[in-house]
């Protein structure tokens, strides 16, 4: 089968969760069918990588993209039915490229990644052939979880309503234009068919892992020395921002005094100055950006996932269970993945309760030990990215 894949942006290097999910199962849907992937090369990066992605794309176009100034309010955006986020990636060098791809060549189906590459299939011969997206996050769920936590101004406040207005109505419109809707978690299925349409083709595809790059079958994981947890993420998303303030507002303080030489890794790249304030306190430091997350993954004892804006790609728990560092999180944190509490992970979801488990597992050798091994156990049974991309490549043969 033949398809167009059209990604916003060139998922290379993986250090972000999107990235990873969408190269991996870009690379997996190439061992069965026919891929041309079409990617915008934000402020023209990544064009270095075109080699990486032609060992399994049957053709690579990478078109160079500059993010334009976001529109004023009144008229520019106001007027405009489709929503600020959507029109922010409109390109007309993609639009030709597309038109010029599909002239010359005939497709079975158009597979884009998130909502805002739907928008270039709505209209004349692109939108005749099969649409699927894959969500990284539903935007609209995203949106409203990420307003219930975060205090904007008056103003910003308005400006939000007015989107998520527009935002509802466009996914109606995306539902009926695509012929499936792929989601990382149930809880984004549940969202879509409540608010959006019950009846829209949605099929699940949860997470992975490289398991050859994560589960390197060595015994020692050269923990550190004194009890170490982790958080690791894009350190400018704003779930990943909302769960680090949470911890250190309401539950750092209160671990210490539990454990008092505990440490605290904050690994990812692009921390706000809010992330890079908190390596101000004792035994916390704050990276950034790192070549190999594995190691800092192999010093800590537990990862901690205090999340409690929900939706996206949550890999940073399978990843950790595939490396055997032991995870902690809220049940938002985990959703969709069908981990079990005191079995592959500890579930919490006040801050008492996700202080006391912490200090219960950073106390106890063989607890650690036991969710070790059943997360190692479980990651390889259901999460590798091989086993998941053979099921999206089973979507495209049952689907068409």
């Amino acid at each position: 089968m033949k398809i167009l894949v059209v990604y916003p942006y060139i998922p290379y290097p993986l250090d972000r969760g999107t990235y990873q999910r969408t190269f991996n199962l870009l690379r997996e849907l190439g061992r069965t069918h026919v891929i041309t992937l079409v990617a915008l090369a934000e402020n023209g990066r990544g064009l270095e990588h075109k080699t990486l992605f032609e060992k399994f794309c049957e053709r690579v176009e990478f078109v160079p993209f500059v993010h334009p100034p976001w529109p004023k309010f009144f008229p520019n955006r106001l007027l405009n039915p489709v929503p600020v986020s959507i029109q922010h990636w409109k390109s007309e060098a993609l639009e030709q490229k597309i038109d010029e791809l599909l002239a010359g060549q005939k497709f079975d189906a158009i597979h884009v990644c998130d909502l805002v590459m739907a928008h270039y299939f709505r209209k004349g011969r692109r939108a005749k052939l099969p649409l699927v997206v894959d969500r990284s996050r539903v935007d609209l769920q995203y949106q409203l979880a990420e307003h219930s936590r975060m205090n904007f101004p008056l103003r910003t406040r308005v400006m939000r309503y007015e989107g998520y207005a527009k935002m509802w109505q466009y996914e109606r419109r995306t539902a009926k234009r695509a012929k499936l809707e792929i989601v990382c978690g149930p809880d984004d299925e549940a969202f879509l068919r409540k608010w959006v349409n019950p009846r829209m083709g949605i099929q699940v595809l949860v997470n992975g892992v490289d398991l050859d790059f994560f589960c390197t079958g060595e015994d020692d994981v050269s923990r550190a020395k004194e009890p170490t947890i982790i958080f690791c993420g894009a350190m400018d998303y704003n779930p990943n921002i909302d769960a680090l303030r949470w911890y250190f507002g309401e539950m750092h303080e209160a671990l210490r005094r539990q454990i008092p030489d505990l440490r605290v890794l904050v690994v990812g790249k692009d921390p706000t100055d809010e992330v890079k304030g908190y390596s101000t306190r004792p035994n916390v430091s704050v990276t950034g950006s790192v070549r190999d997350v594995r190691p800092y993954y192999r010093q800590a004892w537990m990862q901690i996932v205090p999340l409690r804006i929900g939706g996206g790609t949550r890999l940073k728990i399978v990843e950790s269970l595939a490396i055997r560092t032991p995870a902690i999180s809220t049940t938002i944190g985990a959703q969709g993945l069908h981990l079990r509490h005191d079995k592959d992970i500890l579930l919490a979801d006040t801050a008492e309760d996700f202080v006391g488990q912490t200090a219960r597992a950073l106390r106890d050798a063989k607890l650690r030990k036991y969710l070790e091994l059943a997360g190692l156990e479980t990651v390889r049974a259901r999460f590798s990215w091989k086993t998941i991309g053979a099921q999206l490549a089973n979507v495209y043969s049952n689907l068409l």
